[in-house]
């Protein structure tokens, strides 16, 4: 699917933030070769995935870098986006730091280019837990065994001592809201929107925040990833998608307001209040402070030590990390 808007609107509206700054071709752009291609493949998650605006919004920002065909793919909703990027239905992709690493354990060919922001999970539990430790003996939700909402959790629980094996009862739900105000499990890591909705009907409570609370809020949840033949390929191409990308997490920060009335003009999310508020509690203002590779060595050593990957950290790095075009893009766009 190709999300298209009209670009008069758009760039109207940037001006109109005070962000023109932001959209016009920086004059490291205009010095660079352009582009190898002139086209690029985006996923979007169908009527979700709050937290990835800083990619929703590259799009228009991509046709000041040189691209004239920008597509945003929607991929298959039964499976997550990993394995979108695996089997070659986008150029990049946009997922959970674990997941990344999970991803190059496995042999699949990206490169982790850098990190978008930290935030945007929450551990929400039942009146029975008031904290990590309590969670030993309870039933803790999960999409399914491989995904963030498992494999977060189980690394919260393995960092404070607990075995995420026997000291949990996992229960598979794939409509989680539901499920817990079913009580069909005490804990589960949600995600936007699902937080802000259990929050507007007083659903449970909060006991892990991965915006505030350490060592979580020190490190990225979400990163992004090329293929490696796109990287291996394009990489004027690649730099200038990742700026596109780091100044949609930018907007984020300089109008949130007008980047989440984009979100939801451009059909990626349905909710503006919801877009909204989770503009406000991600921290989209650390792509340039937070160190990419020690986000990925972290997430790596917990999954080492809790047997999720047969690689080291230095592997996952070696083999699937490439931070060249970000610390390129932290020295050009210094505020």
């Amino acid at each position: 699917m190709q999300i298209i808007q009209n670009r008069r609107t758009f760039m109207a509206g940037a001006a109109a933030a005070g962000t023109a700054g932001f959209i016009g071709a920086t004059t490291e752009a205009w010095a660079e070769a352009p582009p190898e291609t002139t086209t690029v493949r985006l996923p979007r998650w169908i009527d979700g995935a709050y937290c990835w605006a800083g990619m929703y919004l590259a799009g228009e920002l991509l046709k000041a870098e040189g691209f004239t065909d920008v597509r945003y793919v929607q991929g298959d909703e039964k499976v997550d986006q990993a394995v979108w990027i695996a089997r070659g239905d986008t150029d990049f992709s946009m997922n959970y730091a674990p997941v990344h690493v999970a991803s190059i354990d496995a042999g699949v060919p990206i490169r982790v280019l850098g990190g978008l922001h930290s935030g945007c999970l929450e551990l929400i539990a039942n009146d029975s837990i008031r904290s990590i430790p309590d969670l030993k003996g309870k039933r803790v939700g999960m999409h399914d065994i491989d995904a963030p909402s498992r494999v977060l959790v189980a690394l919260m629980a393995a960092y404070i001592g607990l075995d995420p094996v026997n000291d949990i009862e996992w229960v598979q739900e794939s409509k989680p809201v539901e499920a817990f105000a079913d009580e069909k499990f005490d804990a589960y890591l949600f995600t936007p929107p699902e937080t802000q909705q259990l929050r507007t009907k007083k659903i449970g409570h909060t006991i892990l925040n991965t915006t505030l609370d350490r060592p979580w809020s020190q490190y990225f949840c979400c990163m992004t990833s090329a293929a490696a033949d796109y990287v291996n390929r394009y990489p004027v191409a690649t730099k200038r998608v990742l700026r596109a990308i780091v100044k949609g997490a930018d907007l984020c920060i300089s109008d949130p307001a007008w980047s989440a009335a984009q979100m939801v003009d451009r059909g990626f999310v349905p909710s503006y209040e919801i877009a909204l508020q989770t503009l406000s509690d991600t921290r989209y203002d650390v792509w340039r402070d937070y160190d990419a590779e020690a986000s990925m060595r972290f997430y790596a050593l917990r999954m080492q030590e809790t047997g999720m990957i047969k690689s080291s950290p230095q592997q996952i790095i070696a083999d699937g990390t490439d931070w060249r075009f970000i610390e390129e893009l932290k020295r050009e766009l210094k505020t």
